[in-house]
């Protein structure tokens, strides 16, 4: 069995998809359409703009949705597509990709979506005043407790449960903050504060959920060709309005990755594919699956040598 990931943010780089664009028509409709969605070139801040520029919450987030998009019509041009998935997951913007990919959402719609949700992350809390910082070397239960204790009655969660021994924490700055030193205390082999513009998957987020709430609920929602392994529940869905509202839960709540791949694993996923830009989700399933095979498809080459391990 084979499921279809797709990156969060962070995978990010200037020129992604660009060559995609050049050898796949159908791939370079893709930017097109993010352009005409967003009434402005994001392909040429993608492919010849800065990566600060690219990097803030709200270019970032089509951006990344566009390149993967673009990889999967490369995909479908040579013949591989949903009928080639079992499941579809994304890391937390690549929920959106993968709803996209399996038909939920229209590619014009997500773009929207995307540009409103990174919007809303960004203006929900006052640069300066939130933080994130990855936990590593201490599991899931150890560093949900490190937050609460680093809290003191600000906001401190445990955001992103990537992989068995990366745990990203969000919330205010000085809890974060309390929550590095805390983790180091218990034997943490690294804490790190992340460049990040905003305290992602927390309740500072709340005002961004009421913001995507409303944008979700003017957007038609279809199921999707196959099942999408949700973040908020790590399990899979298909139902519509299920889908909107654990997409509305997704941006305060806690993106479960590794419970996510275990749950595919555990329904006899051996193949995951990362479409788009980067690596990261693949170094995270090795850790977690650790006998699945994993391919990340980004480039022409990475479509030939897909459709030639189908055909294999």
């Amino acid at each position: 069995m084979r499921a279809f990931v797709f990156p969060g943010q962070g995978a990010q780089t200037i020129g992604m998809g660009r060559a995609l664009a050049d050898a796949y028509p159908e791939a370079r409709a893709v930017f097109e359409e993010v352009d005409e969605a967003l009434q402005e070139k994001l392909s040429a801040l993608i492919w010849d703009g800065d990566i600060e520029t690219l990097t803030l919450t709200l270019n970032a987030q089509p951006a990344l949705m566009a390149t993967s998009i673009a990889a999967m019509r490369a995909l479908e041009a040579e013949g591989i597509g949903m009928a080639d998935a079992d499941f579809v997951a994304g890391h937390s913007l690549g929920e959106y990709s993968a709803l996209c990919a399996a038909g939920s959402l229209s590619l014009t719609d997500t773009a929207r979506l995307l540009r409103a949700r990174g919007a809303a992350m960004q203006e929900a809390v006052p640069v300066g005043v939130g933080a994130m910082a990855a936990i590593l070397g201490l599991g899931f239960d150890d560093v949900h407790a490190v937050a609460e204790e680093a809290a003191q009655g600000e906001v401190c969660q445990a955001a992103n449960d990537n992989d068995p021994g990366q745990v990203v924490v969000s919330g205010h700055l000085a809890a974060v903050e309390r929550a590095v030193e805390i983790a180091k205390a218990r034997g943490a082999k690294r804490a790190l504060m992340l460049p990040v513009s905003a305290p992602f998957h927390c309740a500072l987020m709340q005002p961004a959920a009421a913001a995507m709430s409303e944008a979700l609920a003017a957007v038609p929602i279809d199921a999707p060709q196959v099942p999408v392994v949700v973040n908020v529940r790590a399990e899979a869905v298909t139902e519509p309005d299920r889908i909107r509202a654990l997409l509305v839960a997704q941006v305060t709540g806690s993106v479960r990755w590794r419970e996510s791949v275990q749950y595919m694993e555990g329904a006899g996923v051996t193949q995951f594919w990362e479409i788009g830009a980067g690596k990261a989700l693949s170094g995270m399933i090795k850790r977690i699956a650790k006998g699945a095979e994993t391919r990340a498809i980004g480039t022409p080459e990475d479509v030939a040598a897909a459709k030639a391990a189908l055909n294999d």
